[in-house]
């Protein structure tokens, strides 16, 4: 009998890697000498960079190789008129009846409004592209000063293409009496936002400063990519708060610092309910002797949300204090990601540090990893962290509607107690109510 031939079969393996952005040298904005030199800097680092792999120790737990990278544009400027229009609830005061001054950062431009007073005494409030040609040496100066482009692939391309931006100089010893407030408004599928914040309070003075990012939920993808650069001078004061309420469809990404001098305070305040990813990188840099800085974490998921936070506590110098609380609940198949770290400098003595994250998981199929860690290089200190994951409990819904109050109506009870330590850390009654609208709506989908 003659022999059947071999049939050999070939299985094609299949690159699942993300691809490249498609963006150019020619996408990075003109600007004035200093700046484009910075931006050059920032562009050559971003070609330098490869997209993070969950091998790369930072994003082991944060999978890109769904980022459709390459499709992503520019918004172009004929078709702004066409992108959804900003809400007006989103303009509104969440800090009290008024604003010291209010920007509102759009695809096709900017609107500015600033208390004349403020800006008598010096104060600088404005957005990039005004930045540039009104404070050119100051924006120059400041820009890439404490997030480096080198610091990862988005901040380096954040760096780069940055168009829509914040400028806020506080001169020395001025108190700020009304908050400020900020929106950047992100429209459109398929498109590519940037921005980048940059708040120096010089020494002595005083501000709260409010900043929203959000879009409407729409079909397909968006990207946002941001930088944060904080800067707190000798005995100043800044209270710094953060909202994030992208569209599902978006990927977010932020590399945040801030870096706090002898004797200043920083109150840096959460909230994340939006975006399908979020990686988020966020430094506290406690330099000066007897700084001081505080981080409080909010944030929400459902459906397959994806938010991924990385927070640094670094102590630099003696008798700095840094106390982080990051609370969270998970609902569907969504996933939250902490890792937290507080590093101790061999001089920090009498450093007093403090982290803790606590995630509530309401459904069998979502997920909360949270790991924290230490490293203490002096030997005169006290550090403690703690990390929890567990479940609605029993007992106070049991009780709740033992007194007759309904199952959904008492799983909410029991949800904003948990949050309830974030919420007292927040001062603002504005920023509560949204806070707890956002729990109201997650929760109303319940089963």
């Amino acid at each position: 009998m003659q022999e059947k031939p071999k049939v050999f079969v070939t299985r094609t393996r299949h690159d699942f890697a993300a691809k490249e952005f498609s963006f150019t040298q020619a996408d990075v904005p003109a600007a004035s000498s200093d700046l484009a030199s910075f931006r050059a800097l920032a562009w050559e680092a971003f070609k330098k960079f490869s997209l993070p792999v969950t091998t790369d120790e930072a994003w082991r737990r944060t999978d890109l190789r769904l980022l459709p990278a390459s499709d992503f544009k520019l918004p172009k400027e004929d078709a702004f008129e066409d992108l959804p229009v900003i809400p007006e609830e989103l303009l509104k005061p969440l800090t009290g009846e008024q604003h010291g001054g209010q920007i509102t950062l759009l695809p096709g431009g900017s609107q500015i409004q600033l208390d004349a007073s403020l800006a008598r005494q010096g104060l600088v409030f404005t957005d990039f592209r005004t930045a540039q040609k009104e404070h050119a040496d100051l924006l120059a100066k400041l820009i890439g000063q404490i997030v480096k482009p080198d610091d990862g692939k988005f901040a380096a391309l954040a760096s780069a293409l940055a168009q829509n931006g914040v400028l806020l100089y506080v001169p020395k010893n001025v108190q700020v009496e009304y908050p400020l407030h900020s929106v950047l408004w992100g429209p459109g599928g398929g498109l590519a936002h940037f921005s980048h914040l940059i708040v120096f309070v010089d020494n002595g003075a005083s501000v709260t400063y409010v900043h929203e990012a959000a879009s409407p939920n729409e079909t397909g993808h968006a990207l946002h990519a941001g930088v944060v650069e904080l800067h707190v001078g000798e005995n100043a004061n800044l209270r710094f708060v953060e909202l994030q309420s992208w569209g599902r469809h978006v990927w977010n990404f932020s590399h945040e610092r801030a870096r706090v001098e002898r004797g200043g305070n920083l109150d840096w305040i959460f909230g994340a309910i939006g975006s399908r990813l979020t990686k988020n990188f966020s430094d506290l840099d406690l330099a000066g002797e007897g700084a001081q800085g505080r981080m409080s974490g909010f944030y929400f998921t459902d459906g397959a949300q994806h938010l991924d936070h990385d927070t640094q506590q670094n102590h630099l110098a003696p008798h700095t204090t840094s106390d982080l609380l990051f609370k969270g609940a998970l609902k569907g198949k969504s996933r939250s990601v902490w890792q937290g770290m507080i590093y101790v400098a061999p001089n920090a003595q009498k450093t007093d540090g403090y982290q803790a994250n606590r995630n509530l998981v309401l459904d069998d199929q979502a997920r909360a990893d949270s790991i924290p860690g230490l490293e203490i290089l002096a030997d005169d200190v006290r550090c403690t962290h703690g990390a929890t994951v567990g479940k609605l409990e029993q007992e106070p819904l049991f009780y709740l509607k033992s007194r007759g109050i309904p199952q959904r109506e008492a799983e909410q009870l029991v949800v904003e107690g948990f949050f309830d330590p974030i919420m007292q850390r927040i001062p603002f009654e504005g920023v509560r109510e949204r806070f707890q609208q956002a729990i109201q709506d997650k929760l109303s989908t319940m089963t």
